[in-house]
């Protein structure tokens, strides 16, 4: 009976399988091929060869877009993960009400990001008119801190929890061996629970840099872009200019902007993955 569970394993497989090459190769190689062509539909395209791609480098909106999203990503990512670990320090040091105090910081998490978007549109906009500032749509300077504080608000509950379940798995014997040693709470965390923290880090550090990276919905919600397309990202450019801007040319500039995007966010998470994983390698 095992042996024949065994041999049917493949059929077990294919319902995922399926799913995948239809949900995602497919569209995926679809995509790729119509962002070489000027489309309205999908079914007619008319090849254009390397055009969109180089309309889309050419596009000043799209550029200013990238580097703001770069500008965006590496600020939320160090201060997600920075803030989540202090936290999760905090509540692993036996305070009372700890389970209280990460389902409160966790919360933000379960909430959509439209949603998000659009409450703290009203609390921010509130409290720069009271300061007598200009609104997040009408400076892109505030508009790119609304965004930075949205964005630790929503992922740092979440990656607290998973920098405490880092931190709990540390052996006590370390912890021990490290108060015997004489070892200062700077240097036992600095040699003792970081270094077995590589995993967390790893995971909370590609979490957060792609989120921020491929962040859209908050950023809709938010800013719109606003002023001018000044604090929009590169999702909301690909949305932009795929769904916005008139003219059949513009889909398939959009779709050569969409694999642009596809390639970069890639890139940078191989790298981030092979950077945090040799210091993993090396404890």
């Amino acid at each position: 009976m095992q042996k024949n569970i065994k041999r049917l394993w493949p059929l077990f497989l294919l319902p995922t399988f399926a799913a995948f090459v239809i949900g995602f190769i497919i569209p995926f190689i679809q995509g790729v091929y119509l962002s070489f062509c000027k489309f309205q539909t999908v079914n007619k395209a008319t090849f254009v060869g390397l055009s969109n791609y180089v309309k889309a480098f050419a596009d000043t909106q799209f550029s200013h877009a990238f580097w703001f999203t770069v500008r965006f990503t590496v600020v939320s990512t160090l201060l997600i993960n920075i803030l989540a670990l202090i936290i999760a320090l905090f509540l692993t040091r036996g305070i009372k009400g700890t389970n209280l105090f990460r389902t409160v910081f966790f919360m933000p998490n379960l909430i959509g990001g439209i949603v998000l978007g659009y409450i703290w549109q009203i609390l921010l906009n509130c409290v720069l008119s009271l300061l007598g500032k200009p609104l997040l749509a009408l400076d892109s300077t505030y508009g790119y801190w609304g965004l930075i504080i949205l964005m630790c608000w929503q992922q740092i509950g979440y990656m607290m929890i998973i920098y405490i379940a880092g931190l709990q798995s540390i052996p006590n014997d370390y912890m021990e061996a490290a108060k015997i040693d004489g070892a200062t709470t700077w240097q036992t965390l600095w040699h003792v629970k970081l270094p077995n923290l590589m995993p967390s880090i790893t995971i909370c550090s590609f979490l957060s840099l792609t989120n921020s990276f491929k962040l859209f919905d908050q950023n809709l919600a938010l800013t719109a872009g606003e002023p001018a397309h000044m604090s929009e990202m590169l999702a909301l450019n690909i949305y932009n200019t795929f769904y916005v801007r008139s003219g059949i040319q513009w889909k398939g500039i959009g779709q050569a902007k969409a694999v642009i995007f596809c390639i970069i966010v890639v890139l940078i998470s191989l790298i981030q993955l092979k950077a945090t994983r040799s210091k993993e390698v090396q404890q």
